[in-house]
């Protein structure tokens, strides 16, 4: 037990700044320069080498599905519907196609002797999808380049690409400037190659995708009532629950959390909710490096999200455009293994790599190990809980008895914002569309405060007071005839002077220009033309092994360079038919793919833009990918290893009937 003196002196002295040289190139890029090495090194092993000799040629089951997939194709094709009627519908989307494919389901099952009706609904359902992954989910117009329109554009996103990669290389203005800047400028530049005849039309407005704009408000809406409605409400106690006076503790509280919650709720609710806890817990203890903490938050929010089917918009839209139906429990059980290793990996690299900040005063990996499972600490560390403790004690005692039993307990506001998040949780559990779940809970919260700064908080207090403290009279005015002028009630101040003022615009203007960036580059064909050239003999078996080892690596790649969700929209089309097991590959491995590098997750660019906007500006690319590579990649190539021995997915599309013929 510690004495008052310890106490005393570590409340009087609560940080020791201790500088440190900067790590050696071996030590910071060291890991990840090993983990590329290793993946190359394994992947040329099983493939045998640049020239793929080992691919082993197609089985009897999979030229069986090509030719089932070619003669659905032509069916499909040469079917005759009801133009008048798709006119009336309207243009489908990934939406009603899933809507379909579920009452299709229904229907099979409790139909059983109306096989005539549920082949003739398979069909119309397998047209309508294909007519949404050629008219809703890409259009291939890159016939329509030239080969200098085509490359112009891919250098105008790779330039702007590394402008966002690394935005403190080059002039002062930011991510949300330089990518609102890139959308434009290839807007103008795709306008200057259609009047040229050089490229087509760009269609920005359907590639702008709406809906994580609309979740993104209604988030940042309900976050900032959160925090600002209640002093000691829901916000403040979430904070708390987070923070320890051990580092190591609460970093694996972080993670913990950002894992739970990610699955729950999507990665990018979570660490929009938690960036600004996250620094304000930093500041709050004095840390020198702010970055494990951040890194915490941002690697466990992709890999928790990876376990199911709601945790993220790459997710949603691959059960969405899916053939085959997946289920949330189906979902969930295939994902367990892998992520439950990611998580474990990722959180003893977190420890390892980041070992002198997470425990002060250790002297190596085998003390470190003492300290989390035998309860040792060093002195560093009892030096930080005693400062902690004590300022714990001195805030009690500043703010008296009164004041910590009103923090104490649960107001009405507190509670009241409970009830807002619980039937958000539920509504969101139901299957309610998560965007005006989030914008109606961010209105309901602005309406409450309003109220409760309009009746019960009190009025400003503007009177004005002498040297000695006595309270002056008001001053009277007078027109000029002399007549005296009553004061008018001073008007309350609205909440969009106010509240509304903090959302963070420049957010979303980062996304709408990466959308505009993404979604031009993805015209040219280059990214399809990297994946076929890449994946060779391996395009056609792309989930048996050895090739999925080499898949995964090339859809990661791609997923951070040009983005995971049309990444996935961009195999549902060049693979119409692929199994629910072929899915949940694509799904685990553009997930984990969020960790490579900062641009691979949308996760990671909310908590640069939102520790950077309170004046933290340590979570950069170039700090980043030391840690991000090499944890990516051992939880990636672990994860599809544990997918490929346990999944409960089928191998085959049984609505295509591949099932039926391997049975």
């Amino acid at each position: 037990m510690s004495s008052p003196l310890d106490v005393e002196a570590a409340a009087t002295d609560e940080a020791v700044v201790v500088t440190s040289k900067p790590p050696s190139f071996g030590r910071k890029w060291g890991p990840a320069l090993i983990a590329i090495f290793a993946v190359l090194g394994l992947n040329a092993i099983l493939l045998g080498g640049p020239s793929g000799s080992a691919i082993p040629a197609l089985s009897t089951r999979q030229l069986s599905t090509l030719q089932l997939a070619e003669e659905r194709t032509a069916a499909v094709e040469s079917m005759e519907y009801d133009v008048l009627e798709d006119v009336k519908r309207g243009k489908d989307s990934y939406k009603t196609l899933h809507g379909m494919r579920r009452s299709l389901s229904s229907s099979s099952t409790s139909d059983a002797d109306g096989s005539t009706s549920t082949s003739t609904s398979v069909m119309e359902y397998t047209r309508r999808r294909h007519r949404v992954l050629g008219d809703y989910t890409h259009v291939d117009v890159s016939d329509q380049f030239t080969a200098f329109g085509k490359w112009s554009v891919t250098v105008i996103y790779f330039a702007y690409w590394v402008f966002l990669m690394f935005p403190n290389w080059f002039l002062p203005i930011g991510r949300p400037g330089i990518a609102l800047g890139g959308g434009l400028t290839m807007v103008v530049w795709r306008y200057i190659l259609f009047v040229t005849a050089q490229g087509p039309v760009f269609d920005a407005e359907r590639v702008i995708i709406m809906e994580p704009l609309f979740l993104l408000f209604g988030l940042m809406l309900t976050t900032i009532y959160l925090e600002k409605m209640e002093r000691g409400g829901l916000f403040d106690r979430l904070r708390d629950s987070l923070d320890d006076p051990i580092s190591w503790k609460r970093s694996a509280k972080i993670m913990a959390m950002s894992t739970i919650g990610s699955a729950a709720v999507m990665n990018d609710s979570v660490v929009l909710i938690f960036s600004g806890v996250v620094v304000d817990l930093c500041v709050r203890h004095k840390v020198s490096n702010s970055l494990p903490y951040l890194l915490s938050l941002a690697t466990t929010a992709n890999i928790g999200s990876a376990l199911t089917m709601t945790g993220n918009p790459q997710n949603i839209l691959i059960v969405s455009l899916a053939y085959d139906d997946i289920g949330w429990a189906e979902f969930a059980s295939n994902m367990i293994l892998p992520v439950l290793a990611a998580t474990i990996i990722n959180s003893i690299m977190m420890f390892v790599y980041y070992g002198s900040e997470l425990f002060p005063g250790s002297s190596g990996i085998m003390e470190n190990i003492g300290i989390m499972f035998a309860g040792k600490k060093t002195p560093e560390m009892l030096a930080k809980e005693n400062a902690f403790y004590a300022r714990q004690a001195a805030a009690k005692e500043a703010a008296g008895e009164e004041e910590a039993t009103t923090h104490g307990g649960w107001t009405l506001w507190s509670k009241l914002q409970v009830v807002v998040v619980l039937v958000f949780l539920v509504f969101f559990a139901l299957g309610f569309d998560v965007c005006v779940v989030s914008i109606c809970a961010g209105a309901i919260l602005m309406v409450m405060a309003a109220y409760k700064r309009q009746h019960y908080d009190p009025r400003p207090d503007n009177t004005e007071y002498d040297a000695e403290g006595n309270p002056l009279p008001m001053k009277k005015t007078y027109d000029m005839d002399g007549n005296e002028i009553e004061p008018e009630e001073e008007e309350l101040v609205t909440e969009s002077e106010t509240t509304l003022t903090e959302v963070d615009y420049g957010l979303l203007m980062l996304f709408i220009g990466q959308f505009l960036l993404i979604g031009s580059f993805d015209d040219t064909g280059i990214p399809q033309a990297f994946f076929s050239l890449t994946m060779g003999g391996c395009a056609e078996q792309m989930t048996s092994v050895p090739c999925v080892y080499w898949f995964v690596m090339i859809v990661t790649i791609l997923s951070n360079v040009a983005s995971n969700v049309p990444v996935v929209q961009m195999l549902a089309a060049t693979f119409p038919y692929a199994s629910p097991y072929d899915w949940m590959q694509v799904s685990f491995s553009a997930t984990i793919a969020g960790n490579l590098t900062m641009l691979g997750s949308a996760a990671n660019m909310i908590v640069a833009f939102q520790a950077a906007k309170v004046g933290d500006r340590t979570f950069t690319s170039e700090r980043h990918a030391p840690f991000g590579i090499p944890s990516c990649l051992a939880c990636l190539y672990a994860g599809t290893f544990l997918l490929t021995v346990v999944h409960f997915s089928p191998e085959c599309s049984e609505r295509l009937g591949e099932c039926d013929n391997n049975a």
